[in-house]
């Protein structure tokens, strides 16, 4: 067996790539480091560098997912100063990132409820919720959107998302768009101020 390197110009970035595409592919259980060094080129101990184990690829992952589904979220509240229409730009990023990347969506579901998710996940998961929950308050000021505890519309808005992508899983994204301004124009009326 040829030696492998322990060095690569920038090995994290490469391991996660892999790791997300093989998260897509098989799932979760199949997650080698091992196998990552192998795709990577480098020896099976270069990944603890970065990982400590399997685990803690697993959290990376989750950490990045959540990062850049925030960066998208943001955004797409930025390009939008009316609350209908940024509800809908949020809910179409949400649903697009759901689609392009379900296993991954699946794994920072998973990640964060669990009881030992590290520090710096919740930060991330606070920031994608107070995302969210920005727009919301600012719609409930304007009196566009009826009261309430903010984060509990945000919830109601996502379990509805994350149903409506549920059931369309496998479906074009042109297909899922056909139908995602009807879902948000019926959670719109709904949130409507009585």
């Amino acid at each position: 067996m040829p030696d492998r390197p322990y060095h690569h110009g920038d090995l994290r970035s490469v391991l996660l790539a892999n790791a997300e595409r093989a998260l897509a592919e098989r799932g979760p259980a199949s997650l080698s480091l091992r196998e990552l060094a192998r795709e990577a080129g480098v020896s099976h101990a270069a990944p603890s560098r970065h990982f400590r184990d399997k685990q803690a690829l697993l959290d990376a992952l989750a950490l990045s997912g959540f990062e850049r589904l925030t960066e998208r979220l943001e955004r797409a509240v930025e390009a939008e100063d009316d609350i209908r229409a940024c509800l809908l730009g949020l809910t179409r990023t949400y649903v697009e990132f759901a689609v392009e990347h379900a296993a991954l969506l699946d794994l920072m579901s998973t990640r964060k409820h669990d009881p030992d998710v590290s520090e710096q996940l919740q930060t991330a998961i606070t920031r994608m919720l107070d995302t969210v929950v920005r727009p919301i308050r600012e719609g409930q000021a304007a009196g566009e959107l009826g009261g309430g505890d903010p984060y509990a519309v945000a919830m109601t808005v996502a379990a509805t998302l994350h149903g409506f992508v549920s059931f369309t899983a496998g479906a074009a994204l042109a297909d899922v768009e056909a139908h995602l301004a009807e879902v948000v124009g019926v959670l719109y009326e709904g949130l409507a101020p009585r």
